[in-house]
């Protein structure tokens, strides 16, 4: 499935930039989108702007944009406060979905971190490999999907779609550590909470979750657990 995400991310930059006018150097989005292959994109505040798509280079979406899918390979995306969007995907760089932000489809990545801030919305699937998928009083209605990344549902999010932790094949089978998996205090996740790999699982008292397999729940009081 890995190597999927990879292939994925790939096309869809390839995609977004054929045909295209392919800038070097840091470029701002327009109403019709923006690429480049060497720079960054920023969609500024307020814009209703298409694709925006870059190979080596962050993409930022300032407070109160639109956008649709925003894509790259080297380099992070940023949704700020009340952005929306159709789908984000990176293969190497963190995600930060802002307050009040809606993502209408998947927020993507490989290697990379990945935050959800309060009040956003993505109704899609959040998934990456490696990196901590951090959720606070955030909606996913597609479920999360890691390897080898923690997972951290607080402040009273909720997953609709349960949450899936998969086995590490090939060369991630060198990473010992396991995932450490936290649902805290008001937190919901609904379906199944899947792991298919070793995970330290920490489960509030005043959460709610699905079934779970493949991982025995280690039951907290309070606003966090153990360690």
């Amino acid at each position: 499935m890995r190597h999927v995400y990879v292939l994925t991310a790939l096309l869809g930059v390839t995609g977004a930039l054929s045909g295209c006018d392919l800038a070097g150097g840091d470029v701002t989005a327009t109403q019709s989108g923006a690429s480049a292959v060497n720079g960054s994109i920023l969609v500024p505040a307020g814009l209703h702007s298409g694709t925006v798509a870059t190979v080596n280079g962050s993409i930022h979406v300032s407070d109160n944009a639109t956008v649709l899918a925003a894509t790259t390979v080297n380099g992070g995306i940023e949704l700020g406060a009340h952005a929306d969007a159709a789908s984000l995907s990176t293969v190497n760089g963190g995600v930060t979905v802002g307050e009040g932000t809606h993502v209408a489809g998947t927020v993507t990545t490989v290697n990379g971190g990945m935050s959800l801030k309060s009040g956003s919305d993505v109704g899609g699937r959040v998934q990456n490999v490696n990196g901590g998928i951090l959720l606070t009083n955030a909606h996913v209605g597609g479920g999360l999907q890691t390897v080898a990344g923690d997972i951290d549902v607080s402040g009273g999010s909720r997953v609709e779609g349960g949450i899936v932790v998969e086995k590490s094949g090939g060369w991630f089978n060198w990473r010992p550590r396991k995932p450490r998996i936290v649902i805290g205090p008001g937190a919901i996740v609904q379906g199944d909470l899947r792991f298919e790999r070793a995970v330290d699982l920490f489960v509030s008292d005043k959460a709610t979750v699905g079934p779970i397999s493949g991982a025995t729940a280690i039951r907290f009081s309070g606003d966090h657990p153990p360690g």
